[in-house]
């Protein structure tokens, strides 16, 4: 399978850090933001959550334009809105108003998840809703208010600034709901395969088996997540892996934290059971030298034929996290060429 046109991107999860706050981690962000543009990725994608003291990007269209003000071509985005939480008006404003400050580098990506529990969930929209079964009809509302030409909008209320912006939209999912959705629509899709690797395959066949080209999109672009670690040896790509896993270990005891400081082993930190299951989550995460990751990246990307893979790496050390990734994009033109 020829990777010539492969695309990589960064998803930022904004960490704050153990001893660390807000502000520092979206001075790590920009950072990382500039280091990702000089080393040729495409695209650096913030996600909503609430109510998680780990992570900064809340408010996450301030936090894209806060990225997009302080590069120069890298496309920014959100990775994604989750739009059961807002108002679709508010999000084409949003949105409408990042394109105009930074035309033709802004990214939707939206989900149907509510990003946080069910108290801030109640907090967000007043009401826990249908669980997300509305959102095909908030996506249609949202397309509404950006097309000038639609008549479906709410009661002829326009989206200034907003309307007759191109603002390319994403779906992104965690299972076949949206993957069926994006190919009906004429969509790209983004998965969750960083957390939510089961579903991977059946819904990239869904979404491909169920596409129609749309003004969009001519043929199916599939985007996956993949947690990725990388050191100058396997050793200390896994020791510095263990602040993910120490993340998703508290995420199924049911607590947050801030992001932790690697630990030597996580044998005295978890059960076999709960190592088990963290260890199936991350069925699609590599921690390892440039090597392994020449090794092993060609393998996921022969078993899903993605177009673009978008990287989260949860490092405690910032200065180790942009070593990551620039470790990750020399082994990817390794792998192109």
């Amino acid at each position: 399978m020829p990777y010539d046109h492969l695309r990589i991107s960064v998803l930022d999860l904004a960490p704050i850090l153990l001893g660390g706050t807000a502000a520092d981690s979206f001075r790590n962000t920009l950072d990382l933001a500039r280091h990702s543009e000089k080393l040729g990725y495409f695209r650096y994608w913030l996600a909503e959550h609430h109510n998680m003291p780990g992570i900064a990007s809340s408010a996450t269209s301030l936090v894209i334009s806060h990225v997009a003000a302080g590069t120069e071509r890298i496309r920014v985005g959100s990775g994604g809105i989750m739009l059961p939480n807002h108002a679709p008006l508010t999000i084409a404003e949003q949105f409408g108003t990042l394109e105009s400050l930074y035309p033709g580098r802004i990214d939707l990506g939206l989900g149907r998840a509510p990003g946080s529990d069910q108290p801030a969930a109640r907090a967000l929209r007043r009401t826990l809703g249908t669980g997300g079964q509305d959102f095909p009809e908030l996506l249609s509302e949202l397309q509404a208010f950006l097309d000038p030409e639609s008549d479906a909008r709410p009661m002829g209320v326009r989206a200034v600034p907003g309307e007759g912006l191109n603002i390319p939209i994403w779906l992104l999912g965690s299972s076949d709901f949206s993957a069926r959705l994006a190919g009906r629509l004429g969509l790209p899709f983004a998965f969750a395969s960083h957390f939510a690797p089961d579903y991977l395959l059946p819904a990239l066949e869904l979404y491909r088996s169920s596409f129609t080209p749309s003004a969009a999109l001519k043929k199916p672009y599939v985007m996956i997540g993949i947690n990725i670690v990388a050191a100058d040896s396997d050793e200390e790509a896994k020791r510095l892996a263990t602040s993910q896993e120490q993340q998703f270990l508290n995420l199924i005891r049911g607590r947050t934290s801030p992001l932790l400081p690697p630990v030597e082993s996580m044998d005295t930190q978890w059960s076999p059971q709960e190592k088990a299951l963290i260890r199936k989550q991350l069925s699609y995460a590599i921690a390892g030298s440039k090597e392994t990751i020449i090794t092993k990246l060609p393998l996921i990307l022969e078993e899903t034929g993605a177009d673009e893979l978008i990287i989260t790496a949860q490092i405690y050390d910032h200065e180790a996290r942009l070593y990551s990734y620039q470790l990750l994009a020399e082994a990817v033109d390794a792998i192109k060429r």
